[in-house]
Order: C-alpha cells, then sequence, then structure tokens
C-alpha cells in the first residue's frame, strides 16, 4: 500500500499511478453527483453546466444552509450508496473524462473494466464520516440545477480530503471483488462443515 496526495481535476497519468488499497488524500475540487443529475445528463440528454474532465465525482445530496446572498455552506456532507448508479461509470468516463468517483458501499464488477479502459479509479471512504469530511470542505463554490435540490451539480473546495482507499483502480483491480469472492470461498468451506 502506497499513500499519495493528488489534486484534482486530475490526469489521467495520475489515476493510473493508482493501486488498489492506497491511501489517497485530496486537495482542489470536487464534484458533488447522484441519480437525478445523472439521469438528466444521460437519459435525458442534458449536457453538464460544470466541466467534468478530470472530475473527482462524490455521489452525495449534501446538507445545506443557504446565505442571504444566494450562495450555500455546508452542514453536513456525506456520501451514498453508490452501487446504484453502476450503470453511468462508462458514459462519464468515456464521454466526459471523469477520472475518480467516491461513494458509499463500493461499486459492482460491472464497473471494473470501464474503469480500466478510461482511466479511472473508486475511492472508498470510510463509513458515517459525514461530519469528518464536511470540515474538509473549504467552500461550496457552485450550485447548478438547483431545482434537483439537493440531487444538484455541486462544485466544492477541498483540502485534506480524506483518507480515502482505492477501492478499484484503472489496472482491473477490485477490493470489493476480492472481498466477495473470499467471503463465497468462506461460506461454502462453513456451509460444507455442517
Amino acid at each position: 500500500m502506497a499513500e499519495h496526495r493528488l489534486t484534482f481535476p486530475a490526469s489521467e497519468e495520475d489515476i493510473r499511478k493508482l493501486r488498489a488499497g492506497d491511501l489517497v488524500t485530496v486537495d482542489g475540487h470536487i464534484i458533488g453527483i447522484r441519480d437525478r443529475t445523472q439521469i438528466r445528463i444521460f437519459d435525458q440528454g442534458v449536457t453538464p453546466p460544470m466541466d467534468l474532465n478530470g472530475a473527482f465525482l462524490l455521489h452525495t445530496a449534501p446538507g445545506v444552509r443557504k446565505r442571504d446572498d444566494g450562495g450555500y455552506d455546508p452542514v453536513c456532507i456525506g456520501t451514498t450508496t453508490s452501487a446504484r448508479m453502476v450503470r453511468f461509470t462508462e458514459p462519464l468516463g468515456r464521454e466526459y473524462g471523469v477520472r475518480a468517483i467516491c461513494g458509499k458501499g463500493g461499486l459492482p464488477d460491472d464497473a471494473i473494466e470501464p474503469m480500466r479502459q478510461y482511466g479511472m479509479v473508486y475511492f472508498a471512504i470510510v463509513g458515517g464520516a459525514a461530519a469528518l469530511e464536511t470540515t474538509q470542505i473549504e467552500e461550496i463554490e457552485e450550485v447548478a440545477w438547483e431545482e434537483l435540490m439537493p440531487e444538484c451539480l455541486w462544485k466544492f473546495r477541498v483540502k485534506d480530503f480524506g483518507p480515502l482507499w482505492v477501492g478499484i483502480d484503472s489496472h482491473g483491480n477490485s477490493m470489493f471483488h476480492d472481498v466477495n469472492e473470499a467471503a463465497k470461498e468462506r461460506l461454502e468451506t462453513i456451509l460444507a462443515g455442517l
């Protein structure tokens, strides 16, 4: 396991250096995204108003407070379950050059090949760490498609975001796959002994 510090947006070269199990801390920008946003982009064919090239996407629908000046302050910015959004992985890489996705619970094996092909990673984050994540967000710089609140597109400026683990790397390795296979083998052993 190696440790890395990355600034996003990132290049494919930066991402290809990461291996499943590596520890990563992130600076720069993260874009919050969720189901309704991706349905608008891919199912309804609407071009996103933010540049996703080289982006780190966080599966979130954050708790925020709207200020008098129209901006937003973070209240609680955690993650939501990623698996139900796996169908968007390939087009995010192919059409928009997204480099990283992060959420809760990992992505199924359907994400492994698109991540390898398009130079992407899935970051695993400690579950229930929304309070910590929120302190690592310096500012909400931009919000698009506010009518989808809270499932808008959010542009967060972050510092020391993490720790994150590379759950799926751009070389076809998946910690989630490996854990599932080991669990299946263990279960077979247990059942055989009954």
